[in-house]
C-alpha cells in the first residue's frame, strides 16, 4: 500500500468507526424511550438494562449499521476529494479510476470479514444473553414455532406426537411414540409426562404405559412410575423459536438445520434463509464500497447533503429488499439461498455499472 492508499484506508476506517457511534447511539435512545414504560413495570433495575440488555445488543447493532456506516464513509471521503479536485489530478497523474478503487475494496474486504467473524462465533453468545433479557423482561414470547400438537421423527420408524410442551420447564404433556416394521405398530409408549434432566441429558418419562404388539395380535402391555425415555430428541428441537439461528453460532446453525431436517419437523426454510442471509450479509458491505465510489467519484450538485441523502436511501432501499425477499423464501416460495444472495447480487451489479458508467 501507498500512502494515498493509507489514507483513504484509515480515513474510511475512522468516519466508519465515528458513524457506528453515532448510530448506536440513537439506536439505544429510540430503543430505551419505547422499552422504559415495560422496564419499569419488570422492575428492571439499570445496570441490569444495561449490563444484560444494552451491551449484548451493541455487537448485534454493530453487525446491522455496519453498511451503512461503510456506505457513508465513502460518500463522504471520496465526495470530499471530487470537491477538492483531487480525483482529477489523480487522473491527470495517471491514477486510473479503478486503481483509487482498489483501497475501497480492501477495506470492504477487511470490515466484511470481521463482521463475518464476529457474526460467526461472538455475536450468537451476546444475542442468547440479550433475548433471555427480552423473555423475562420485555414479554417477547411471541416467537415460539412449535407450541401444541408437535409431531417430530425420531428414526424412520419412530414418531413421536406431544400434545402440549413447556418451554420453560422442559416437560411434554400426554406423550404418545409409535415404531413401526414396515406398515405395522410394534410398539406404543403413551405417557402423561416427559422431562429433561439437564444433568443426565435424557428424558425421563412419568406414569408411562408401554404396548408392545407381537405376533398372532399378541400384546404386551408394561407400565412404569419414572423412566429413561431414549429418544435422540433434544428440548431445542421441540420448543423452536424464530429466534433460534441468532443465538447459534455458524457450525452450530448447521447442525441444528441438519437436526431439524432428521426429525421431520416443518418450517425448515425460515432457519435456512435466517442462517444463509447471515453469512451472505458482509458482502453488503463490499457492495456498498463501490456503489459509494462510483456515486461520488464525480462532483454532484448538493455537496455532502446530497452524499448523505444518497447513502441513507439507498442503504434503506437495500435494507427493505433483504427484508421484502425474506419472507419469500421463509414460506419456500423461492430457494432460502436465493432470497439471502439475490439482495447483494442485485446491488453488486447496480455498483458495477455505475462504476463502468463514471467519467474515467
Amino acid at each position: 500500500m501507498n500512502k494515498l492508499d493509507r489514507y483513504i484506508f484509515f480515513r474510511i476506517l475512522t468516519i466508519t468507526v465515528f458513524m457506528l457511534v453515532v448510530l448506536i447511539c440513537i439506536f439505544i435512545l429510540i430503543d430505551f424511550s419505547e422499552n422504559s414504560d415495560d422496564f419499569a413495570d419488570q422492575g428492571a433495575a439499570l445496570a441490569e438494562i444495561w449490563n444484560r440488555y444494552y451491551l449484548n445488543y451493541i455487537p448485534e447493532m454493530t453487525r446491522l449499521v455496519m453498511p451503512v456506516a461503510v456506505f457513508v464513509a465513502c460518500l463522504y471521503l471520496t465526495g470530499q476529494m471530487s470537491e477538492r479536485v483531487e480525483i482529477i489530478a489523480l487522473k491527470a497523474s495517471g491514477v486510473s479510476l479503478y486503481r483509487l478503487l482498489i483501497p475501497y475494496i480492501f477495506i470492504g474486504i477487511f470490515l466484511a470479514g470481521i463482521t463475518s467473524y464476529l457474526d460467526a462465533y461472538i455475536i450468537p453468545e451476546s444475542n442468547a444473553e440479550r433475548i433471555e433479557f427480552e423473555n423475562e423482561y420485555l414479554s417477547r414470547s411471541g416467537d415460539r414455532i412449535d407450541r401444541g400438537g408437535i409431531f417430530r421423527q425420531d428414526s424412520d420408524s419412530t414418531i413421536i406426537n406431544i400434545n402440549f410442551y413447556d418451554a420453560n420447564a422442559d416437560v411434554g404433556y400426554r406423550v404418545y411414540l409409535m415404531e413401526f416394521q414396515g406398515e405395522e405398530i410394534t410398539r406404543i409408549v403413551q405417557s402423561n409426562r416427559m422431562m429433561w434432566i439437564d444433568s443426565t441429558s435424557q428424558w425421563i418419562t412419568d406414569r408411562a404405559t408401554i404396548r408392545t404388539f407381537g405376533d398372532n395380535n399378541s400384546i404386551q402391555e408394561v407400565e412404569t412410575e419414572r423412566e429413561r425415555f431414549d429418544i435422540n430428541i433434544l428440548p431445542r428441537d421441540i420448543t423452536r423459536r424464530t429466534s433460534d439461528i441468532y443465538q447459534l453460532t455458524y457450525p452450530d446453525a448447521l447442525q441444528y438445520i441438519e437436526s431439524i431436517e432428521r426429525i421431520g419437523a416443518g418450517g425448515i426454510d425460515l432457519p435456512k434463509v435466517q442462517l444463509y442471509g447471515r453469512m451472505a450479509y458482509p458482502i453488503s458491505i463490499i457492495t456498498v464500497c463501490l456503489i459509494g465510489f462510483a456515486l461520488a467519484a464525480e462532483r454532484r450538485k448538493g455537496g455532502k447533503g446530497f452524499y448523505l441523502a444518497t447513502g441513507l436511501g439507498v442503504s434503506f432501499i437495500y435494507l427493505a429488499m433483504m427484508k421484502v425477499i425474506e419472507p419469500f423464501g421463509a414460506a419456500g416460495t423461492i430457494s432460502p439461498l436465493f432470497a439471502a444472495i439475490f439482495p447483494h447480487a442485485f446491488f453488486l451489479s447496480v455498483g458495477i455499472f455505475l462504476l463502468l458508467f463514471t467519467k474515467k
